[in-house]
């Protein structure tokens, strides 16, 4: 991907975590991915690996921790894409 756009990485982001929900259309910025979109840490790590095969990037692991929201993820991308 050749540029971190913000919207262009969250359309995507949003995209991926719709194969792992029961509904997709409730993903919004604000939502948070543990408590609102119920996913346990299997799922979190599938979705991470799609992540990283979609934007050809390395996810630390250390920082997901610190990411509650739908938002806090795209912006960690936008991070390691910018890396």
């Amino acid at each position: 991907m050749p540029t971190a756009d913000y919207a262009e990485i969250y359309e995507k982001v949003k995209t991926i975590l719709g194969h792992f929900v029961e509904s997709p259309e409730t993903i919004e910025e604000g939502t948070e991915l543990i408590n609102e979109l119920d996913l346990d840490s299997l799922r979190v790590m599938e979705i991470v690996e799609e992540v990283e095969d979609t934007f050809d990037i390395s996810f630390p692991l250390n920082e997901l921790s610190g990411i509650q929201t739908v938002k806090d993820f795209v912006l960690q991308v936008q991070r390691q894409i910018k890396a």
